[in-house]
Parts: structure tokens; C-alpha cells; sequence
């Protein structure tokens, strides 16, 4: 008899059910949020589950790749598909969570999350790392502008060797910088830690041929050549070129009833940090590059009609498509010949 495994995951602890081919319910429990865990209660539950379910979330990688290691059909669904159900629940609970996400898995009304490789996931940490970094040192140089603005000391946006100049403001106020030194000495420590991992990602870059084959794209670096083979990992796992675009978000929405049909913004489903750089290598190519190209002549048709920021969504959801057909060819960037 199969058996189908619904888990609500918290960092602290799972709550499990386990539910019959028929839905009803064989087992509901908690057990640690630990792969050993999880498949040392359900062997005492369930000999061979036709099925384990969990949602999308900060644990939901590393629990898929162990619970698979240990040999459970493990998969990972959209937690906003799962929430729709969820829902519709009057009481909500981490068990009664668990049960839909059994009733889910029983019914097979789901779609399955592609999870990535560790080695994937190592390279995300660098980017998502790198990004965060930038995040706080903008965060605390803008604390240290408003700070300076209650004492009628102006600093303007983006100006070079900011700590040079806030120390010097601040000799006309020695009371004050007592108390904004610190946020300096961090805006330093950032900015090198920010350093290192910069050199770091150069060199992965240098040293993948993944990602030096993306870079003869024009406008593509190496973060976003990094972001990209991250996102994507397995080329394979995409039946067409087509559907990459979608994946990051680049495509719109539609909402068809009736008589109405009516195609709205992008979606902006898909890692947002992928789909940001995607977005600025398009702008880079469409602006900066100045050797022809068709897709580029394309672009600058959808700019004329449609405005800039169409062009470029529209480009960069092109770049994808190229870029991902490029992975499975193992083939560079093609300058016509007519444009040399």
C-alpha cells in the first residue's frame, strides 16, 4: 500500500503525516528538522513512501538532498501553490499544514521546485553575500548622512573616499564624531570584506568554462555569468531555450475570462538578484555596446515602439534564451558577418 508523506518544516522541529492511497490518515507526528531524523520516524511508519512533500523555504534544499541520499522520493513545491491550499484551512496549525501537504502529495496536484546542486548553492552564498555586504554598507553610509544632516553637514550621494570626507566634516564637530566613528570602521570593514569576496568571484569566474563561455555575450560579466549558471545549474533540466525566460520572471503575466484577455507587467517570479544583473547586462548591451547586432537592432525597434525599459526586459529575456541555448551547444556568442 503507498504511503504519501506531507512535512512541515520549522527550523526547530517537522511535523509529519503520513497519508494512505485513499487519504486517510496513517501517522501524524513531530520529529527534528534533521534528514536522519525524519527518516528514522517514517521508518517506523512506512516502509517505501510513494511520496515525501515539502515546501519551498531555508531548509528545504538541504533536507531534499538528504532525505534523497537516504533513499526517499523527496520533493520540493512552490510554498505560494501550497499556501493557495493552505488557506482555505479555518485553523491553521503545523499539523494540519502537514496534512494538506500529504493531501497534496496523495492527489499529485503540485509542481515540483527544481533544486539545485550544493555545488549550486555554494555559489549563490557568494553572490547573495556579496549583495548583502553592498546592502549595509549603503544602509550605514546613509545613517551617517542623516546623522551629519541634523548638524547641517551635507554629504552628497556617491561621493569618492566617503569616509575621507565624513572625517573631515567632523573636525568642525569633535563631540559628534565620537559617535559616528564606529559606523565608519564598519563602512571600512564592509568595504573590505566586500574586496575579498569580489576577488573571489573573479577568480571562479576565470577558472569556470560555464561562465567564460557566457561572458562573450555583450554585457554580460562575470557576476552575472556566476548568477546565471548558478540559476540555471543543469542546462538539461529545461526541455526548451524558450522557457528560461519564464523561469527568471521575464515574462508576463496574462488573465484571460470571458471576453477579457489581458497581458499585464512581468511576472518577476525566479531569483530576483539573477533576473536584476540579467536586466543590466541587457541595458549595457543595448546602450554601451557599439558593434551591430540583429537582436540589438530588434531592441532598439521595441524601444522605439514601447519605450526603454520595455526594450530592455525584452532583451534581457532574450540574452536568457541565448545564453542558456549557449550552455547546452557549448558554443560562444555569434557576431554576424555582416556586422564585422
Amino acid at each position: 500500500m503507498g504511503a504519501y508523506v506531507g512535512l512541515d518544516v520549522s527550523k526547530a522541529d517537522t511535523a509529519v503525516c503520513v497519508m494512505d492511497e485513499s487519504a486517510n490518515i496513517l501517522f501524524e507526528g513531530k520529529c527534528g528538522s534533521d534528514p536522519h531524523d525524519i527518516f528514522k520516524l517514517l521508518r517506523q511508519e512506512t516502509l517505501c513512501p510513494e511520496l515525501v512533500v515539502l515546501e519551498t523555504g531555508t531548509l528545504s534544499k538541504w533536507l531534499q538532498r538528504g532525505l534523497r541520499e537516504l533513499g526517499l522520493p523527496a520533493e520540493v513545491i512552490d510554498a505560494r501553490h501550497a499556501h493557495g491550499v493552505m488557506g482555505l484551512q479555518l485553523n491553521k496549525s503545523d499539523a494540519s499544514d502537514a496534512v494538506l501537504l500529504a493531501k497534496i502529495a496523495q492527489t499529485g496536484f503540485y509542481k515540483p521546485v527544481a533544486v539545485g546542486s550544493l555545488q549550486s548553492q555554494e555559489r549563490q552564498t557568494y553572490l547573495k553575500a556579496r549583495k548583502q555586504l553592498i546592502k549595509s554598507a549603503r544602509s550605514t553610509e546613509n545613517t551617517v548622512r542623516g546623522l551629519l544632516g541634523s548638524f547641517g553637514v551635507k554629504m552628497p550621494t556617491g561621493v569618492p573616499k566617503f569616509i575621507n570626507r565624513v572625517r573631515l566634516a567632523l573636525d568642525d564637530h569633535p563631540n559628534s564624531k565620537r559617535s559616528i566613528e564606529p559606523l565608519l570602521a564598519a563602512i571600512s570593514t564592509l568595504r573590505e570584506q566586500l574586496g575579498v569576496i569580489d576577488k573571489r568571484l573573479l577568480k571562479n569566474a576565470k577558472s569556470d568554462a560555464a561562465c567564460q563561455l557566457l561572458m562573450t555575450v555583450p554585457g554580460v560579466g562575470h557576476l552575472t555569468a556566476q548568477a546565471f549558471v548558478a540559476s540555471i545549474d543543469d542546462p538539461a533540466r529545461f526541455t526548451s531555450s524558450r522557457n528560461v525566460g519564464a523561469y527568471f520572471g521575464l515574462t508576463t503575466r496574462r488573465y484571460q475570462s470571458g471576453e477579457r484577455d489581458v497581458s499585464g507587467r512581468i511576472s518577476k517570479i525566479g531569483d530576483s538578484m539573477t533576473r536584476s544583473l540579467l536586466y543590466s547586462a541587457a541595458s549595457a548591451f543595448l546602450l554601451h555596446v557599439k558593434r551591430p547586432h540583429p537582436v540589438k537592432a530588434w531592441a532598439n525597434r521595441i524601444k522605439k515602439r514601447s519605450g526603454h525599459r520595455k526594450a530592455v526586459v525584452a532583451l534581457a529575456r532574450k540574452m536568457s534564451v541565448i545564453m542558456h541555448k549557449m550552455l547546452v551547444t557549448g558554443e560562444p556568442f555569434h557576431w554576424p558577418e555582416t556586422a564585422k
